[in-house]
């Protein structure tokens, strides 16, 4: 009886996912028609504009004075109003808001009902609970577009009717019942996800019960259920995400909590809260940063206005540093050794010993400064020349003097000893030779009066300073270094032994060295490159002067010509660009961090208030002391305020229970978040067969029969989750098995969630690093339905196909 009682669970769990597709089709087909009609009336207000400035080109020909004025002044605005309106043409809608009747009848300019609260007696209880009417709807987007009843079909996203798209909670909902987030592509909607506000209440909209999709699916049928457990765990959840999202921002706000308990969208609520809260405050924009570009797609998705806009960055942890992206995975040996602080002082020695003769050869004598026969490493390859100048030779006052390559290495030196960054102290080298130099001429015995002495000193500086032997010299002896440069020749293991001598053992060096020389980089290059950019400086640039335009000379050119006006898109583009450091800062998934990203990100938060967010019990980083003395030292002596989210409404209780025993394994003592619901399907294990394959043919088999099998037993994602090193083998598995299904590395799976989730052999998860246990408690908490473990030989299955890591 209880297995038919599972099954009949599972069927009907089959029924109600199919019914929520057909539920996500339909909503995003209305939603598209909206858009639709959105569009058409843009495409109106477009040819007004275009009519605008042919009728003002007409009036011009009258050739009064009066009528040329008049014709400029509209010339100006219609071009202003036709520039804007195509610049944010495509993608700008990305919210809405249903709405409960307020307190008064009162419209504010944008057409919206100005009340924040809902109106007396409009909530009504009957025998069934709760229900009420949804009175006014609002779609948000990035301009205000009225209907030509000059009704709202699109409120601007800064307007104040829009401020309960971002300032709503459940605890405090004020008139809002669901806030639904758009997806949208140009003219195409692709997608839909619903914030239920008030999950307890019954809302009706045009006669019908108001639906839900996504996770607000999952609160509203908890918040409706007849079990009054099941609501107080609502208000439960509700209570202690808002008091995050609402938690003063004057400090470090820490939120901790394990799988499935919402940390990350509380992070992207808190983000929105505090911006609209105060936004003069936060005019310096927030940064929040995510381990992997997949979650950084997902977190688009709820704040995609305040992106745009250039006053919320989000950002991949490997995506921190301009014009550097990671797209490359270190091994976990390789990223221990680049991650841990050892690697700051292997990247300070390197930084001074780039200008060192590379691989220890003398190079070629120059004589005169001029340049030895090869200079080898280039903006983007290593910085000195594979020949670094050996003397230098130069002639004043009649004579010729020289420096040798003991002098010179001496001069070098000195000129190191410096506490200024690398390329800063390029002018303090200049000097030191000029000063032996000028000590092997012998002028400064020749005068006893001081200030003749010293214009002599002067001249002589001039003459030797500004002959091209010298600068070139100079430039090859002392060249200007990048970071990437450094990196290059890092690259060279015996150079790279020399400078990590006694910080990092020989099997680590030869790792590394390897590593760097691979075309791309990992997102511990990105910290590692971040770091070198702070330790050499950037050379101090003369400025240009600009020169006089012609045109500057006349006026009323800008009242006469229609001026672009710079697109939200473009404005966010420069401020990223201009923006080193922001006025907060949101770290997702900080458990991951290791040291060197902390100093990387908390460069940029030098003045910043802090939210960071993770679960030390999902850290894939291998010394998680080393990473908190970071973090503490990125973190400053802020005050800290700590909170913690324990429930658990994401994965079954049937799949949090098998969960809970790589936990206890992982770190004795951590307890789980509770699971608030339960499916009656538990997790499947099915062992490969080797009979008739080898060993990779059956695990491959199996994979993508398994895989299938969840593809026909639910109707949304599937993910495959496997060690590291076999992502690119797991994705040839499943080609042909259509989108729905992903395979992924354990550390690409942080933050996901898939409706189904297939484990391939624990075994190798957990052994692939000292953190593999940690990551495989996270691989097993992805999935919202069901949950499958393949089992290798490594992973000693019994008869059931149970691995030995899981069994009781």
């Amino acid at each position: 009886m209880a297995a038919q009682a599972q099954q009949e669970t599972a069927l009907d769990q089959i029924h109600d996912s199919a019914q929520d597709d057909s539920v996500r089709d339909r909503e995003i087909s209305v939603e598209q028609q909206h858009l639709d009609r959105v569009y058409r009336r843009l495409e109106e207000k477009i040819h007004e504009a275009e009519f605008l400035m042919n009728d003002a080109a007409q009036r011009g020909q009258v050739g009064t004075p009066g009528a040329l004025a008049e014709r400029d002044a509209q010339v100006f605005r219609a071009g202003i109003h036709l520039n804007r309106l195509n610049n944010e043409f495509e993608d700008f809608l990305f919210g809405r808001i249903d709405l409960l009747l307020g307190k008064d009848g009162k419209k504010g300019p944008d057409g919206a009902y100005t009340a924040v609260e809902p109106a007396e007696g409009v909530v009504q209880v009957d025998e069934t609970g709760q229900y009420a009417t949804i009175a006014e709807t609002l779609h948000i987007g990035r301009i205000g577009v009225l209907d030509a009843d000059y009704a709202p079909l699109v409120i601007d996203w800064r307007a104040p009717a829009a401020a309960p798209f971002y300032r709503s909670t459940p605890v405090d909902p004020g008139r809002v019942v669901r806030r639904r987030v758009i997806r949208s592509k140009g003219r195409k909607v692709l997608g839909v996800e619903d914030d239920l506000m008030r999950p307890e209440l019954k809302a009706t909209l045009d006669g019908r019960e108001l639906p839900v999709i996504g996770d607000g699916a999952l609160m509203a049928a908890l918040g409706q259920a007849r079990s009054h457990t099941m609501r107080d765990i609502v208000a439960s959840i509700q209570a202690e995400q808002d008091l995050v999202i609402r938690a003063p921002a004057a400090s470090v706000t820490y939120v901790e909590g394990g799988p499935g308990t919402g940390k990350t969208a509380v992070a992207l609520h808190r983000a929105a809260y505090l911006l609209y809260q105060d936004r003069r405050r936060y005019a310096g924009g927030i940064l929040i940063v995510s381990p992997t570009p997949l979650l950084v797609a997902y977190t688009e998705g709820v704040l995609p206005s305040l992106g745009e806009e250039g006053q919320v960055a989000i950002r991949a942890i490997g995506s921190l540093v301009d014009g550097a992206e990671a797209t490359l995975y270190d091994s976990p040996a390789v990223a221990r050794a680049k991650g841990s602080y050892r690697m700051l002082k292997v990247l300070r020695k390197a930084a001074r010993g780039a200008l060192e003769t590379p691989g220890g050869s003398p190079g070629r004598s120059t004589a005169a400064g001029g340049r030895s026969e090869q200079l080898a490493f280039g903006e983007e390859a290593a910085p000195a020349p594979a020949g670094t100048p050996t003397r230098l030779r130069v002639v004043a006052f009649g004579r010729r003097l020289e420096l040798e390559a003991a002098e010179l290495d001496r001069i070098k030196h000195n000129a190191l000893s410096g506490t200024a960054p690398v390329n800063l102290l390029r002018p303090r080298a200049r000097k030191l030779l000029l000063d032996a130099l000028w000590a092997k001429s012998g002028a400064g015995t020749r005068h006893t009066d001081p200030e003749l002495a010293a214009e002599l000193r002067s001249s002589f500086d001039e003459d030797v300073a500004s002959e091209d032997s010298f600068i070139d010299f100079v430039n090859a002896w002392w060249p200007e270094l990048t970071p990437r440069g450094v990196l290059a020749a890092m690259a060279d293991e015996r150079r790279l032994g020399r400078w990590a001598r006694r910080i990092l053992n020989p099997g680590e060096v030869r790792r590394v060295a390897r590593s760097l020389k691979r075309d791309g980089l990992s997102v511990h290059d990105v910290a590692m490159l971040d770091e070198l950019q702070a330790i050499l400086g950037m050379p101090v640039r003369p400025r240009k002067r600009r020169e006089l335009d012609p045109l500057d000379q006349l006026t009323g050119l800008e009242e006469l010509m229609p001026v672009r006006e710079e697109s939200q898109r473009e404005r966010a583009e420069r401020l990223a660009q201009e923006r080193v450091e922001y006025a907060h800062v949101i770290v997702d998934e900080a458990q991951d961090l290791t040291p060197m990203q902390w100093r990387m990100v908390g460069r940029r938060g030098r003045q910043a208030t802090w939210t960071v967010v993770g679960d030390p019990a999902q850290s894939s980083w291998s010394d998680p002391d080393e990473a908190a003395e970071a973090r503490d030292e990125a973190l400053g002596s802020r005050p800290r305020r700590r909170f913690t989210l324990t429930v658990n409404y994401r994965n079954p209780a049937e799949i949090a229970e098998l969960a809970a025993k790589v936990l206890a394994l992982a770190m004795p003592g951590s307890e789980s978040p509770s699971a608030v619901r339960s499916t009656g399907v538990e997790p499947r294990f099915v062992a490969t067969n080797k009979a008739d394959t080898g060993v990779r043919d059956s695990l491959a088999q199996t994979v993508r029969a398994e895989a299938a099998r969840l593809l026909d037993r639910v109707d949304g994602t599937v993910g495959v989750v496997v060690a590291m090193n076999r992502r690119e083998e797991a994705a040839r598995w499943l080609a042909g098995l259509g989108e729905r299904v992903v395979a992924l590395g354990s550390l690409e799976a942080k933050g996901l969630e898939y409706d189904a989730t297939v484990v391939v052999s624990p075994a190798e998860i957990a052994d692939e690093s000292p953190a593999g246990l940690r990551v495989l408690y996270v691989a097993l908490t992805r999935a919202t339905q069901q949950l499958t473990i393949v089992s290798g030989d490594r992973d000693e299955p019994d008869a059931n196909g149970v691995p030995d890591l899981l069994r009781d």
